[in-house]
């Protein structure tokens, strides 16, 4: 059985450790505000580029000079999963969500016999993937030295994406991270984005609306198309970033309360233990006292 000290320096430990935890908690809870917002007014920018290259997509629909991110290189054999993840954990399951989601893609993929390369964006997605996927990654980074995120962090991992797919080295990129539904629940996403999927207008009866451009669709697109990775690639890192305060908060409040029950345990444990120790020395006082 251990010492009364020792079980004093247990409970002053996971005192501390919760003291810890409160406090991350309350970090996490002061940044999630201003991520959420972020994440939510990136949202609206995104889903109107959809639209807007959905929209010259369908009118250049056939054209034989179509961008290659818009109708793909012809072929479905190579496929780079662009995985981004956090750069720190104790935030509860969020990054091996992302990770599992990328890592039953790439399995799926190759019992298919496709060939799958990894782009990982986050320390922890490529800690995790490393130990399935090493020689399949071909490309990791960290942003760990940025205090907040830009539009420019999500423009450089978009150049060395386009890179990589005009030196061919691949022929479908999947883009995975975690859309911020609300503090207790992260949906993890995979979102295609080479080449980009056009969603088709929902049959409502009303006249999709015509528009006349200048210069042709072809040449509106070329310039487009590369914007448009870089504005998914940055709203998945917003979208993260949310997810990912919005989990470690979560996270952190099970770990307080957690401490909190074992404090209540140890300390029951050590009054008992206490408390049976002088019924011992007073037991053994009068024992000594009746024989004299």
């Amino acid at each position: 059985m251990a010492s009364l000290k020792d079980m004093r320096v247990r409970i002053a430990s996971t005192k501390a450790t919760q003291k810890i935890t409160k406090a991350m908690q309350m970090v996490a809870a002061s940044k999630l505000r201003r991520a959420q917002n972020a994440a939510e007014a990136a949202r609206p920018y995104a889903e109107k580029m959809d639209t807007v290259i959905s929209n010259i997509a369908s009118a250049a629909a056939g054209s034989p000079n179509a961008s290659p991110l818009l109708v793909g290189t012809g072929k479905d054999q190579v496929h780079l999963l662009l995985v981004c993840t956090g750069e720190r954990g104790l935030s509860g399951a969020f990054n091996s969500a992302i990770v599992r989601l990328a890592r039953e893609r790439a399995f799926a993929l190759m019992n298919q016999g496709k060939e799958v390369k990894f782009f990982c964006v986050g320390r922890k997605g490529y800690e995790q993937l490393r130990r399935n996927f090493d020689k399949q990654i071909v490309e990791t980074v960290e942003l760990r030295s940025v205090r907040q995120l830009g539009f420019v962090n999500a423009e450089a991992i978009a150049e060395k994406v386009l890179a990589r797919f005009d030196a061919g080295e691949f022929d479908v990129c999947t883009l995975f991270y975690s859309r911020f539904q609300s503090v207790i629940a992260q949906i993890p996403t995979a979102q295609q984005v080479i080449p980009l999927v056009v969603e088709a207008a929902a049959g409502n009866g009303d006249a999709a609306p015509s528009y006349e451009y200048e210069p042709e669709e072809d040449e509106i697109l070329d310039r487009l198309l590369p914007r448009n990775l870089a504005v998914q690639i940055f709203r998945a890192l917003l979208e993260n970033n949310a997810s990912f305060y919005g989990a470690q908060m979560t996270a952190m409040d099970n770990a307080t309360r957690n401490a909190g029950d074992m404090i209540r345990k140890q300390t029951l444990v050590y009054n008992r233990t206490r408390q049976a120790m002088i019924t011992k020395e007073l037991i053994e006082i009068i024992s000594g006292a009746e024989a004299i």
